[in-house]
């Protein structure tokens, strides 16, 4: 199941649609992002964001709660469900097609470097499980959620672990073509 999809995934990253989605994630961060992070400053203050921090404890998730009060915390979940039901899909887009497009040339079919391609939908998949997660803590705070509040730093110390190791993979793949074309290049 998961080769197939990886090799799908490899499929529909030709040069044009990698491109579009680096533009896309381009444009995204340099007209999207500043102004959502200044309307999140705003709604919720000066206070620590779970979705900023790589990690955190529960306790710090409820002192953030308790931080942003009632309004922030409104707006926070309004965020999760707006901004950030995008974001992830932004960025995913982004790292899929490019990982996929540049190990798609650095890698022959069924070599398991093929499969990075999935590690950006995972980090996408845990920003989602963090923005639930998040949400329903800020719902129904000060009312403990004590599994759902254990589980949210994990599913956030998840997302950035593999989104980092998925640009790690993506610079280091593309190094590696540049050299694999390099060393082809010479007489």
């Amino acid at each position: 199941m998961t080769q197939r999809l990886s090799d799908w995934l490899v499929r529909l990253s030709s040069g044009w649609v990698a491109l579009a989605a680096v533009v896309i994630f381009l444009l995204f961060s340099a007209l999207v992002l500043p102004g959502q992070a200044s309307r999140a400053e705003q709604e919720t203050g000066e206070a620590a964001s779970p979705d900023m921090s790589f990690y955190y404890s529960a306790g710090d998730l409820y002192q953030m709660a308790e931080a942003y009060g009632e309004s922030g915390r409104a707006a926070y979940v309004r965020a999760r469900f707006t901004f950030d039901l995008v974001w992830p899909l932004v960025y995913a887009l982004f790292l899929t097609t490019a990982v996929g497009w540049i190990y798609g040339r650095a890698f022959p079919p069924g070599s398991p470097w093929r499969l990075a391609n999935l590690l950006p939908l995972t980090a996408a998949l845990f920003d989602y499980l963090e923005n639930i997660a998040t949400s329903v803590v800020m719902l129904r705070y000060p009312e403990p959620t004590v599994l759902i509040g254990v589980l949210a730093p994990l599913f956030t110390v998840a997302k950035w672990s593999l989104l980092g190791l998925s640009f790690v993979l993506l610079f280091g793949g593309l190094a590696l073509v540049v050299w694999q074309r390099l060393r082809t290049s010479r007489p």
